[in-house]
């Protein structure tokens, strides 16, 4: 019932914000990027009671992503609000790392089929864009590179949760995994390269599938070997 209730209202304010960033409608805009998070935040807590490791430091890892998305409105024309938001999803994807591991530790000797390949796949496409980018990054070129760093990590280690959860939590994660990295590449090109048309709606479409898929994940997470808390 929650996971019904919590999609309906998450998927209106996703309607809401895309229409806002359709129409460039900046106070439309400004009142539904704040829910994102927050409608995710609701259902989790509602959801789990945070009564393990892992969903307290998903919980915290959105907390910092909701920092990031209001850093990131008031951007314009404020160029420290970008690092600060490039700070405050940094630590979003640290708290995500970690919870991650605990799914490995719960069955470390499980070896995840074709990870190498996920690694190499991971680190060619994040290399590559960094350095695409990197003529164009000036003084930035140390934050993106850390940043690209990270959410590579997040990504291998949601791809390293193979086996050690249900299918369905894997599956999810993985997939919001790969949407967020999606979603940050178009913002960096949009950003530092090349003006990509209707980018604010791309960008925040595939930062919302990503929350969502994850949170989802989260929820309905099952250890396949319990040796860690839930």
């Amino acid at each position: 019932m929650k996971t019904k209730l919590f999609s309906f209202i998450f998927f209106l304010v996703f309607v809401i914000q895309l229409y806002a960033e359709y129409a460039n409608n900046i106070e439309l805009r400004n009142f539904s990027k704040p829910l994102i998070v927050v409608v995710l935040l609701i259902w989790l807590y509602l959801s789990t009671n945070l009564k393990g490791r892992f969903h307290k430091r998903i919980f915290i890892g959105l907390i910092f992503a909701w920092a990031g998305d209001i850093l990131l409105m008031f951007q314009s024309g404020k160029p420290s609000f970008f690092i600060f938001g490039l700070i405050a999803f940094v630590a979003c994807h640290i708290f995500y790392i970690r919870a991650f591991t605990l799914d490995h530790r719960s069955n470390p000797n499980h070896k995840t089929p074709y990870f190498l390949w996920a690694v190499g796949a991971f680190a060619i496409f994040c290399s590559g864009l960094f350095f695409y980018l990197q003529p164009k990054l000036g003084a930035m070129q140390f934050p993106v590179l850390m940043y690209a760093i990270i959410i590579t990590v997040m990504a291998i280690m949601a791809v390293n949760r193979y086996g050690k959860v249900n299918i369905f939590s894997f599956k999810l994660i993985l997939y919001g995994a790969l949407f967020f990295l999606l979603s940050d590449s178009v913002l960096a090109v949009n950003k530092f390269a090349q003006p990509i048309p209707q980018s604010g709606a791309l960008i925040m479409a595939t930062y919302m599938i990503a929350q969502y898929l994850i949170v989802y994940g989260t929820i309905s997470r099952q250890l396949v070997v319990t040796r860690t808390e839930v």
